[in-house]
């Protein structure tokens, strides 16, 4: 999926879907765990870890710092006894965002760290100066320069306020907070479930945590095991990716292996939108529909309110909504590049401002070359393509793979003609 070679996804619209989708293990909740499982100095086995090139790259991380990593068939065993390296390789690092978990996870570990800045998508600023600054409230001191230099000065606990509810934030300092020789209160956390499926994560792995899914955690000087057997929970953006597919196709599907629990933001706008389902026990049904679909004012926010992951799939979604809609995300300034990509379509937007954007439906949309800006436009204009008229070419496809295991299958599994082609980077469109 990486490389010299570039993927483009082929794509024929208005296929007749139908049929069941499984969702894979969470993305976000495996990066946070594979960074946390280096502070277990025995063995790790993971269940239900997405194959996704984010997750390899975690892997090469704990490699390069001495682990052993076993993957097979979305199982993973971690051996972290004889780490030896506080300085990570570079090279994957700088390819993910995720990688900067491991600041907490090494600074509890060696009690010094040296990592460069990590990488990730162009989604507008994702400064992480809310990170350093926690762990320089916890004793860390920094040199920062192309490499973030950390050495732990003192291992006191005491209170820390966030100064924003930070999911990266809230996970490194949960992971540095197993090295302190005193309990730890984190106010202000973030309660996205991946931070909810770390902390139990470092719970089974015998640390103590009051407060989990709630704003204010509690950590304690705990023993960690030598060994913890963990499975990661489905991903709930991806099944709000699935959700949406459904309801813009106005197709029947069945969404299998959900957290119901974290897609309360995910049906209230549903309803409101007119998107008729079903749910039974860990699935839930998009039902076929026959009746015109609604506009609405969609807000991102902090959990458990809609998650701006699943902005540009329902964004898609609403170009088939009778009406004008508004969208406000007010967390990232370059998450609507994918509306221009919808123009090309025959999607009627305008971007008003870096945070807010209206959507004027409904609108048929016809298949065109497009390129994916991140993972989840990506997986919006996989939506785009399947509800659009002819064919559409997706370039930059790789980066869809980044959040979403094995798309492509699964697509063709409910009826969708798709095809997966390599190109040389020379040959890519501009």
């Amino acid at each position: 999926m990486n490389g010299s070679k570039s993927l483009i996804f082929k794509i024929r619209g208005q296929s007749k879907i139908k049929g069941e989708v499984e969702v894979s293990g969470s993305k976000n909740a495996s990066l946070a765990i594979l960074a946390a499982s280096i502070l277990v100095k025995g063995k790790v086995f993971l269940e239900n870890v997405p194959s996704l090139s984010d997750v390899i790259e975690m892997f090469k991380i704990i490699e390069s710092l001495g682990g052993k990593v076993f993957y097979e068939k979305n199982n993973v065993l971690i051996e972290a006894k004889n780490l030896s390296s506080f300085k990570p390789n570079p090279e994957p690092i700088r390819k993910i965002r995720g990688s900067v978990n491991f600041l907490g996870s090494i600074l509890a570990r060696f009690g010094k760290v040296e990592i460069p800045y990590p990488g990730g998508d162009v989604i507008g600023s994702r400064p992480i100066k809310t990170h350093i600054d926690a762990l320089k409230e916890l004793g860390v001191v920094f040199e920062e320069s192309e490499i973030i230099k950390g050495t732990i000065k003192n291992k006191k606990g005491g209170s820390l306020i966030l100064k924003e509810s930070s999911v990266t934030a809230t996970q490194i300092v949960l992971m540095y907070a197993t090295c302190l020789n005193s309990p730890l209160e984190i106010r202000l956390a973030a309660t996205e479930p991946s931070v909810t499926s770390l902390c139990r994560f470092l719970q089974k792995a015998g640390v103590k945590i009051l407060g989990v899914g709630t704003p204010f955690l509690k950590v304690y000087p705990s023993k960690i095991k030598n060994f913890v057997n963990f499975k990661i929970p489905p991903d709930n953006i991806e099944t709000g990716t699935w959700i949406a597919l459904g309801a813009a196709s106005k197709s029947e599907i069945k969404i299998k292996k959900i957290n119901l629990e974290e897609l309360d933001s995910i049906l209230v706008v549903l309803n409101e939108i007119g998107v008729p389902y079903k749910i039974e026990k860990d699935c839930i049904t998009i039902e076929k529909n026959k009746k015109p679909l609604r506009a609405i004012k969609l807000q991102t926010g902090l959990f458990p309110k809609f998650p701006t992951d699943l902005q540009a799939p329902f964004g898609v979604l609403l170009t088939q909504a009778n009406g004008v809609s508004l969208i406000h995300d007010w967390l990232f300034e370059s998450r609507f590049g994918y509306l221009l990509e919808l123009n090309k379509m025959g999607a009627n937007t305008e971007i008003l401002d870096a945070h807010r954007a209206i959507i004027i439906g409904p609108t048929p949309l016809y298949g065109k070359e497009i390129s994916s800006l991140d993972i989840r436009s990506g997986a919006a204009l996989v939506i785009a393509s399947v509800i659009a008229q002819g064919d559409s070419v997706i370039f930059e496809a790789e980066k869809i793979y980044r959040g979403y295991e094995k798309i492509d299958e699964k697509l063709k599994n409910i009826g969708v003609d798709i095809k997966v082609e390599s190109y040389p980077q020379e040959g890519l469109k501009n």
